[in-house]
Order: structure tokens, then sequence, then C-alpha cells
């Protein structure tokens, strides 16, 4: 029988996270799933994909080192090891940059990119110190990569996060941990769709895309079950744009 795989995944409560989330549990992944609130994640760990995995929920916040140092440990001992960590945690900001406060760029850069930089490290710790092979996929976004307005704080969040993903690749290849990122385009998770019931709105979002349509949650998941696969296991600091050609302009 193949080896258990176990992975710790964070901000799953909804959207792009659960969905990940269950993919991975689908896969036979053993589970740590983080939010601020463990009690956001009830009617995740209900899911019946959840039913024969062990899960653990992890309360973290991701612009507080000591809550990932202690959430990491949480994940660790209830896991054992962990093969896989998934950055998914994030916020968005949409703001003209005049209207851009302090405290706006604390909170997106805080838990976007030095949050996630952060835990990326202690995970780094863990496979070092265990002499064990590792593998960590971040969730970029287009906004990384292009530009847009109202959208600067958190496209540089995206932006840094793509140019971690090369960092770290390259610092701890030797070590068989692997790094790589998602960079999406709009994905149509339920809280999006909602965003996007202005007719309007929709075919000005849709028009930037050359395929015509937005990317599914399912897409998003299934990219990072490959990328944590055998079959990827030559891929390392690579952003894989899953955009429906926006990024090909």
């Amino acid at each position: 029988m193949p080896t258990p795989r176990s992975a710790f995944v964070t901000g799953t409560s909804t959207g792009l996270g659960r969905a990940i989330a269950l993919a991975l549990a689908r896969a036979g992944y053993g589970l740590a799933l983080s939010e601020l609130d463990t009690g956001w994640l009830k009617d995740l760990l209900a899911h019946p994909d959840m039913a024969a995995r062990k899960v653990v929920p992890v309360a973290l916040d991701l612009r507080v080192e000591a809550s990932i140092r202690a959430a990491y440990a949480a994940a660790r001992e209830g896991l054992g090891a962990i093969d896989l960590l998934v950055n998914n945690a994030g916020r968005a900001l949409l703001k003209p940059v005049v209207d851009v406060a302090w405290s706006d760029w604390d909170d997106v850069i805080g838990t976007n990119l030095k949050g996630a930089y952060f835990l990326s490290q202690e995970y780094a710790r863990d496979c070092l110190a265990q002499r064990r092979p590792g593998c960590i996929v971040s969730l970029a976004s287009t906004h990384g990569m292009t530009g847009l307005e109202n959208r600067s704080v958190y496209g540089i969040s995206k932006g840094g996060i793509i140019q971690m993903t090369r960092m770290l690749a390259i610092e701890w290849a030797k070590h068989d941990i692997r790094v790589n990122a998602i960079a999406p385009t709009t994905v149509l998770t339920p809280s999006r769709e909602r965003l996007l019931s202005d007719p309007k709105r929709r075919e000005a979002m849709l028009a930037r895309i050359p395929t015509g349509r937005f990317a599914t949650e399912d897409e998003i998941a299934g990219a990072v079950i490959y990328l944590a696969s055998p079959a990827a296991a030559s891929i390392t600091g690579h952003t894989l744009p899953i955009d429906g050609g926006l990024t090909a302009y």
C-alpha cells in the first residue's frame, strides 16, 4: 500500500481553500486545516469526504509570528509529519492607491506574503530537521503578473508570492523541497458568483480572458494535486497561470 500523505492547508473554510481541502481528502491525504477561528471549519469538517481522513483543525493568524509557530506545531503533532504545505489563505483589497491606509497594507501584505513566507520557513525547518523531502504550493494570482487599477496592494502581495516561489525553490532544491505556485484568474467560487451577478461587470471581466470563461474551483484544486504528485517531481520554482490565456497577451 502507498504511504499515507499529509497536507497543511491555510484558509479552508470557504472558496478555494475549501475546494483544495476536499480534493486532497479525496486523494487520500490526512489534513491540517486552518482558519482564524476553527469554529468556521464546522461545515467543512462535517463533509462526507472528510469522514475517512485524519483531520486536524488549527487556529492560525498569519499576521502573528507566535500564531504561525503554534499552528504549525499543532499540525505537526496531529499529523505526525507534513508532506505538503498549501499557502492559500489571503485577504483581498479593492481600493484606489490614494485611499490605501497603512493598516490596509499591513493587513494584506502581512497575511498574503509575510505570513506565507514565515509559515513556509517553519515548514522547511521541520523538513530539514527530519531530513524529509517537502512540497509547497502557494496561491498567487494573475494580479501579481499584470496591472489593474484599484488592486495595487493585493497585486503586490501576489507578485511577492511569485518571487518568493523562485527564491525558496532555488535555496531548497538541494534539500528536495519543491516550491511552486498557482496564479488563477477569476475563479467561480460561491462568493464570487454573487459579485458577478451584475451582467455588465461579468461581461467586462470575461472580455479580458481569451477563452471567454472563468476558472473553476476544481481546476485550481486539480493543479494543487498535480504539483504535489510524483508526476511533477521535476517542477520547482514555477508559477502556473490558470487564466484562460489572460497572461498570454
